[in-house]
């Protein structure tokens, strides 16, 4: 096989980081032969540690967690790493400049996508945390694109299917309808795709059961990670 750079994945959830890994291992075969893909080695602290500094607005607190498993991911040989996990982004501009690693962005990977694809106005989905946040706005903004964020009521009903079932593995017929209608209202705002920003709902919610064309983070993430060891 041909030399390839580890890639590390900074993990936050157990289902999200799971899709990840998955992705880069499943596909690493189409471009370096059957069974082939890079390296990959994954640190992740628990959710609960997150979670703890999520509730109390603490954004340095995370990234300390992000830089403690980036600085045991570069021990373990990583090269570059990437966090399937849009929430905690929020901490990336203080988490970057103190990385021993580069990182690729997952915001910004799914803003390139959506300027490729031509799309322009695009729906976004995922934790009260990360909606509220300027994560995504900021990196769309950035290529000319326009976010559109579902009201506050649908946020806090969002963010508990995340946190309560999906991040648990429980995929129930109500949640994957909860996301298809709050889909549905963005599209009647004009938006012409949805960016799965919560790196479990691409588990219920694909282009064949959406009413709007999906970009994928957790899956796009993994695609550029591909990539960039590859190249």
């Amino acid at each position: 096989m041909a030399k390839t750079l580890n890639i590390g994945i900074v993990g936050c959830s157990a289902e999200g980081a799971a899709l990840c890994y998955r992705t880069i291992c499943e596909e690493g075969g189409k471009a370096l032969g059957p069974r082939a893909h890079p390296e990959v080695s994954l640190h992740t602290h628990s959710l609960a540690d997150y979670v703890k500094c999520l509730d109390e607005g603490d954004m340095k607190g995370v990234g300390e967690l992000m830089l403690s498993s980036s600085r045991k991911l570069a021990d373990a040989g990583a090269q570059f790493l990437i966090c399937p996990d849009n929430t905690i982004h929020e901490a990336f501009d203080y988490v970057a400049p103190k990385s021993p690693l580069p990182w690729l962005h997952i915001a910004e990977v799914v803003a390139q996508e959506a300027k490729s694809r031509g799309f322009r106005k695009l729906g976004l989905t995922g934790t009260k945390w990360l909606v509220d946040s300027d994560v995504y706005p900021s990196k769309l903004k950035a290529l000319g694109l326009e976010c559109v964020k579902p009201p506050e009521d649908e946020r806090g009903r969002m963010n508990d299917f995340i946190m309560n079932e999906l991040v648990y593995g429980q995929f129930t017929p109500r949640s994957v309808h909860f996301f298809q209608s709050a889909i549905a209202r963005l599209k009647s705002q004009g938006c012409d795709a949805v960016i799965l920003g919560c790196t479990e709902v691409p588990l219920i919610i694909n282009d064949a059961n959406s009413p709007l064309p999906t970009l994928d983070s957790t899956r796009l993430l993994a695609r550029a990670a591909l990539r960039k060891a590859i190249e």
